[in-house]
């Protein structure tokens, strides 16, 4: 047996430890008659929302705001949408194709279905030329997936790049409206991808057997031989650098019959406190208003994902498609960003996803250059070209690590975006939102009725520009 001092050794945990009397009082029990310093309820979640901040509020005094604006003559071109179950079965969604100029309002679903049905798809290869300038355009094409280049001659003969066209847009549908009608660009993919494809002889057997259609292209041709000025409005007729007594001409500015008008939107919780929480647990903070200001923090979160979000009226989805340009690489360089600058006069401010701005930095970095700063209510933020680009969250990112980057020219007065609120509401607690007591009730809750009135107006649509496909993955080395 081995002896009883080899097992205290062995075992030094099992050793009596002596007891010592304390010499002070301890720091556990001082805690108990001293004052705590206490921070007000801290919440994850609060952005700088700059969207908020730096866009011009208009009071709607009617909660309806509408928009006049000039007649426009020229019809819009949207993007067609697509179905796809499998690699190689992809179809066009009939109703989308409505999106095209020459079939906008046709009410015909059936004929829309086998118009669908009639093209094909085609598979390219980055390098393939689809179409070549100054040839007749005896084919139609719709993007399905894919980045397409618009190649034209420059000044003195070179080849230049025009315009980068992506999934949805119309290649050559000026076909259906002109017998006559050629390439004005040579069209080469970028990269691979898959267009689907009509040809003019399968579209006039369907246009030969619809009166409905013929009746259609009809109207359309009428409207389109209407004068129009370079942005598609009706045009003001006007007589300049003439001499003597000649006639002038007769004309009146025509407005568009059906305005766009904007109800203001909403966002309402109902916050509920126990009053005896409120009556009792009130010092040194007040438990009511610290409540109240986080749900309102909160509430002007969402109240910001709403405008850039709402299909209704937010941001991303209401920008015209042709204030819409893809990149040309897929992460955003100082090219494109110039790009999106040019479409517009006044640009007042870029918003970014900060993994945007983040893929924006690389590739200036890439090229040797140093985007510019602005000194901003105090905060220094990324800048290019003068023009500040604030981070902004709510921008989503898709599940392929592509976002956009929005340029905005803001204000009424320079006919840019504005938001919209209505100030002096019953009981308001910030402009535009009010905190109503709704009572307490038979478990002693005290209700309150939080809401945010807000909406965003685009006056007309070269306030607003985004650059979509933006890569902000990290690219593997």
């Amino acid at each position: 047996m081995p002896s009883t001092e080899q097992d205290t050794a062995q075992n030094p945990a099992e050793q009596a430890i002596p007891e010592q009397n304390p010499s002070s009082l301890g720091t556990q029990a001082a805690r108990n008659l001293a004052t705590t310093t206490k921070t007000v309820p801290q919440m994850q979640g609060i952005s700088s929302r700059w969207l908020l901040r730096k866009l011009p509020w208009v009071n709607v005094s009617g909660g309806t705001y509408r928009v006049n604006r000039r007649l426009t003559v020229g019809v819009g071109r949207g993007r067609v949408s697509f179905d796809q179950s499998g690699a190689d079965n992809v179809r066009i969604i009939p109703q989308t194709l409505r999106e095209l100029p020459t079939l906008r309002g046709f009410p015909d679903d059936d004929l829309l279905t086998a118009l669908a049905a009639a093209f094909t798809p085609r598979d390219f290869a980055a390098g393939d030329l689809l179409a070549q300038e100054g040839a007749p355009v005896e084919e139609m094409y719709i993007i399905a997936h894919g980045r397409v280049e618009l190649i034209g001659t420059g000044h003195y003969g070179s080849p230049t790049v025009v315009g980068v066209v992506a999934d949805g847009h119309t290649l050559g549908d000026q076909t259906h409206a002109r017998s006559d009608a050629r390439w004005e660009h040579t069209v080469k993919a970028a990269t691979a991808g898959t267009v689907m494809v009509i040809s003019r002889a399968a579209f006039q057997r369907l246009l030969e057997n619809s009166p409905a259609l013929q009746a259609h292209f009809a109207a359309y041709l009428d409207n389109a031989r209407r004068p129009r000025d370079n942005k598609g409005q009706a045009s003001i007729e006007l007589s300049a650098g003439h001499k003597g007594e000649e006639q002038l001409p007769g004309t009146f500015v025509d407005y568009d019959l059906t305005p766009r008008e904007y109800d203001l939107s909403l966002t309402q919780t109902v916050l509920r406190v126990h009053s005896r929480i409120a009556d009792l647990y009130n010092d040194p903070m007040n438990q009511t208003e610290q409540q109240l200001r986080l749900t309102v923090e909160a509430i002007r979160e969402r109240q910001e994902w709403e405008l850039v979000n709402n299909r209704e009226f937010g941001l991303l989805h209401n920008a015209e498609y042709d204030q819409r340009i893809p990149t040309h690489s897929g992460p955003p360089t100082p090219d494109d960003l110039d790009n999106l600058l040019s479409m517009r006069r006044s640009t007042k401010l870029f918003l970014a996803h900060p993994k945007a701005i983040a893929a924006f930095y690389r590739e200036c970095n890439n090229r040797g250059i140093y985007p510019d700063a602005a000194n901003v209510d105090g905060h220094t933020v990324p800048a290019w070209r003068g023009v500040p680009i604030y981070p902004c969250g709510k921008i989503p990112i898709s599940g392929v690590r592509t976002s956009s980057i929005l340029a905005l020219r803001t204000g009424e007065d320079d006919q840019g975006v504005v938001g919209l609120h209505q100030v002096g509401l019953p009981d308001e607690f910030q402009p535009g939102l009010n905190v109503r007591f709704m009572g307490i009730d038979e478990k002693a809750l005290i209700s309150y009725l939080v809401t945010a009135y807000y909406s965003a107006a685009i006056l007309v649509p070269d306030a607003i520009g985004v650059l979509e496909d933006v890569e902000v993955s990290v690219p593997s080395r």
